[in-house]
């Protein structure tokens, strides 16, 4: 098995903040948006996106929640080991608000689209955008796109791109796995 660094901490460090100004543009004030980081590991992403806008671009009011797919996934039942459910936490309703749904990699749309079913428990939401910090552009199995995406990768399907955060691997980086 070898790896190659994709991104390192400090090519991470400014891509979050491009995708913040980026979110930025599109939503201004955040009034009328929520940024939803999808469990398990979206969640690292939407924490350090939502502490960037807080802390460099003074939005105190940026609500953010997470979002728990385990039971809307279509390989719930699939595998030989069971899935572990995740919590969720949204304190807050989505009707008619602006949905920013954030994962760390977009592979084949399975996650996001478990997401956009699993959403409706909390509202209706006014629409729905998609923040991924690495987009693997050539693996999808659904029609879903990234509306904010941090870099294309192109791996092949018996490579893994696995994202490493200080919170839960002790480093910022990101690696292409070959197994």
């Amino acid at each position: 098995m070898s790896q190659k660094l994709l991104l390192s901490a400090k090519e991470i460090d400014i891509i979050l903040h491009r995708l913040a100004c980026q979110l930025i543009e599109n939503h201004t004030h955040f009034e009328d948006t929520v940024l939803i980081g999808v469990q398990p590991r979206g969640i690292f992403l939407a924490d350090r996106i939502k502490e960037v806008l807080v802390r460099d671009y003074g939005l105190s009011s940026v609500k953010m929640g997470h979002l728990d797919i385990t039971f809307y996934r279509d390989d719930f039942r699939r595998g030989e080991k069971p899935l572990e459910a995740n919590k969720t936490h949204i304190d807050f309703t989505v009707e008619d608000k602006r949905v920013v749904f954030i994962d760390d990699v977009l592979y084949t749309g399975r996650s996001i689209r478990s997401a956009l079913t699993a959403i409706q428990s909390f509202g209706r939401p006014r629409e729905i955008e998609l923040l991924t910090l690495i987009d693997r552009r050539f693996s999808r199995h659904l029609p879903i796109q990234p509306n904010y995406r941090g870099r294309q990768v192109d791996a092949i399907n018996q490579e893994k791109v696995k994202v490493h955060w200080v919170e839960n691997g002790g480093e910022d980086a990101v690696y292409l796995i070959n197994n």
